[in-house]
């Protein structure tokens, strides 16, 4: 798909968006935002996560009322399945860390296009920080431009790798890996791995279109993949928006993350 003036326009639009998100989301942090949980307790809510969504989705909308609409916060409906172009977003990534006062959370705002991410910024205002990428423009982290993915496939590679992911792999296999912690907000650990602090990303299953659409634009436009488990990459706006195991790494590196997961093909 080729990088179009209108995928600079929706950058544009989505990075002013995100600024005010990020306003809305450092008014609530570390002053006591009201918190519940859903899906059986296991995920916090705050009021911020809801104060950001509803902003997002009448900004973006009503400057792109065409456009579909899938956010975590927001009860899904097929509407979105007809339209070309969808924001998937998630107004917290990492709503635990940003509920306990912690730095590593981010508003992660992406736009896909016919199933393919072609624009995502996040805003990770309590660590200084804007990412943004688009389609054939490249990726950025405070206006300094992401380097592209090293080809050299020698020496030990830096993996986030979540316990219930290496339970099921042969330990025979991951010598070459450096088990490192990722943190709380997926989206933050993708872009590491578009920036090159990470190799590679193993994701645990049930992840879902808004923790992945926006940093997935990044790693794209620096060498690199997201991937399920058989390779094919990952496609977006599709009716379940939930995944299984995934992998992010450089193309170099992607095929031999993709090896320890063999064994458990087709469980």
């Amino acid at each position: 798909m080729p990088a179009t003036d209108t995928h600079a326009e929706d950058l544009a639009l989505m990075l002013g968006a995100a600024d005010k998100a990020a306003d809305i989301a450092m008014s609530f942090f570390r002053n006591d935002p009201d918190v519940w949980y859903k899906n059986e307790g296991r995920s916090p809510v705050s009021e911020a996560d809801v104060a950001i969504d509803d902003m997002l989705q009448r900004l973006l909308l009503d400057a792109r009322p065409d456009y579909g609409w899938l956010s975590e916060e927001v009860e899904d409906n097929d509407r979105r399945l007809a339209c070309r172009r969808v924001f998937v977003v998630d107004p917290i990534d990492g709503t635990r860390a940003y509920v306990g006062g912690r730095k590593d959370w981010c508003v992660s705002i992406g736009l896909v296009e016919d199933g393919l991410p072609v624009a995502g910024v996040l805003a990770a205002p309590a660590r200084g920080e804007i990412w943004q990428a688009r389609l054939g423009g490249g990726a950025f982290l405070n206006d300094v431009r992401l380097g592209a993915a090293p080809e050299d496939d020698s020496g030990t590679l830096k993996v986030v790798l979540p316990d219930v992911v290496a339970d099921k792999m042969r330990p025979d296999i991951l010598t070459r890996f450096d088990k490192v912690p990722g943190g709380p907000s997926l989206a933050l650990r993708l872009a590491m791995v578009a920036k090159g602090d990470f190799d590679g990303v193993y994701i645990r299953p049930r992840s879902n279109e808004w923790d992945l659409a926006a940093a997935d634009v990044m790693l794209r436009e620096t060498g690199h993949k997201l991937v399920e488990q058989t390779g094919r990459l990952m496609r977006y706006n599709e009716p379940d928006p939930s995944r299984t195991l995934l992998v992010a790494a450089s193309s170099t590196h992607v095929a031999e993350l993709l090896v320890p997961l063999q064994p458990v093909l087709g469980h």
